[in-house]
């Protein structure tokens, strides 16, 4: 049976080997590399769908199986007609597997072979996720793109706590896989783990690859690790996965990371940090980041970033927004909110241009120089 995703690469940079390509879904397609903001609970927070269009320019969404498990439910969500119908979002949505969610409960939660014990954290009440189970919650929410569940490692963990949590991971990947019924409607990626061992993640790719999933993902890291280990595990993992099948690499958001990922061939990722940080009153712009809240800016009257291209900055000044944030105005949330995805959106779409013109690795040079950047 055919996948219900595929993924069509267009040209590679000769300078960098980044990769320009479309992944077609049956919502339709997405130009890649791609950043893809995050809508935990059916919603990415305060924004409408009209705005996540038309202002951000988004092409697809994440949600999360464990939150939209717990509430409304997934039976609720399918009653609706799935993710799609339920929050009026008719483009790509991607569902991950509430692995990461149910790892960092801590002593919340008990992992077996079987799957994890959990108590939820809004009541409580203790649940069971498993592999099959897991696999059910995601066909009933009816997202195009649904994660396998995978054990996350915590940072720093020992060689053989990650070596047992690798293998795991992989035997839950083979019984997502038996388990997955909607193949012709959603396509289950897998996530290769292995912490920071090149061994182990050669060996989670190659297990991996071989159950021949529609797409994969790399897991475990900007976890809390320094940069320079994230971009040794980032360049050495990516080259293992696939060249005919999307790449993705989880919780991951900042502009540098984004752009180093597009350099090492990723083609998705995605991160809750623009609408995290809006609420704290902070701005990404093409100089670095803006603290509006910051009494520098009560009376600056030009707008977050002179170089963005949304609404926000197109209507609004700094003092404005700042004053909405101190007053604790759910509109300056919305206007932050709404710049900080549309600017990392923006320099998805510069990356994809400057890949097509090999001309990626000098984009990045200028852009680190002009951000801030030091190294």
């Amino acid at each position: 049976m055919k996948s219900a995703v595929t993924y069509e690469l267009l040209h590679v940079d000769k300078q960098t080997g980044a990769r320009r390509g479309v992944i077609h879904t049956p919502h339709g397609d997405i130009q890649t590399p791609i950043f893809m903001p995050v809508g935990t609970q059916a919603t990415v927070k305060s924004m409408t769908p009209e705005e996540l269009k038309e202002e951000v320019k988004a092409q697809i969404i994440l949600s999360n199986t464990y939150h939209l498990y717990l509430r409304p439910g997934s039976k609720i969500v399918k009653e609706a007609g799935g993710l799609h119908k339920f929050m009026n979002w008719d483009r790509p949505i991607l569902t991950d597997s509430g692995g990461f969610q149910v790892f960092s409960l801590g002593d919340l939660r008990t992992i077996s072979e079987e799957g994890v014990e959990f108590k939820s954290h809004l009541d409580g009440s203790r649940h069971f996720f498993t592999p099959e189970s897991v696999m059910e919650t995601e066909e009933d929410l009816g997202a195009d793109i649904i994660m396998a569940f995978d054990e996350c490692c915590p940072y720093p963990s020992t060689y053989e706590y990650t070596k047992n949590s690798m293998e795991r991971t992989t035997r839950w990947a083979k019984r997502c896989k038996a388990a997955h019924k909607t193949v012709d409607k959603q396509a289950l990626f897998g996530i290769i783990q292995g912490g920071f061992y090149k061994d182990l993640r050669t060996q989670s790719a190659k297990d991996l690859v071989e159950l021949d999933l529609p797409g994969y993902a790399i897991g475990g890291i900007s976890v809390g690790e320094p940069k320079e280990e994230f971009l040794d595990i980032l360049r050495f993992t990516t080259p293992l996965m696939p060249e005919d099948k999307p790449r993705y690499l989880m919780g991951v958001g900042t502009p540098d990371y984004l752009i180093e990922a597009a350099i090492a061939g990723i083609d998705m990722c995605d991160c809750v940090l623009p609408t995290r940080i809006a609420r704290n009153g902070t701005a990404l712009t093409s100089h670095g980041k803006v603290v509006v809240r910051n009494a520098t800016y009560e009376r600056d009257w030009g707008p977050l970033d002179p170089e963005c291209d949304c609404y926000t900055c197109k209507n609004y000044t700094r003092a404005y927004i700042r004053h909405l944030v101190k007053a604790k105005e759910i509109l300056g949330v919305r206007l932050l909110s709404i710049h900080n995805l549309r600017f990392l959106t923006n320099l998805m779409e510069k990356v994809r241009i400057e890949i097509e013109n090999d001309n990626l690795a000098n984009f990045r040079d200028e852009f680190y120089k002009k951000y801030g950047y030091t190294d």
